[in-house]
């Protein structure tokens, strides 16, 4: 029969296992870090740039109207 665990038990049986799994993991390199955070930083600029842009322009569609 199993023994039962107590509450420290638990959360030392869960540790453990958090270790064990983070071992398995496929930690990305240097090369892979920087280009998908070049990915990011240029995605966020074109958002915000259309985003932008489209605030603007509807600025200058709606100020006239409610003016």
């Amino acid at each position: 029969m199993a023994k039962k665990l107590g509450f420290f038990g638990k959360i030392a049986k869960f540790f453990k296992s958090v270790k064990s799994e983070l071992k398995k993991v496929n930690w990305p390199n240097k090369e892979e870090i920087t280009s998908n955070t070049l990915v990011v930083i240029v995605t966020v600029i074109a958002l915000i740039t259309f985003i932008g842009l489209i605030d603007l322009t509807l600025a200058n569609i709606i100020t006239p109207l409610i003016s």
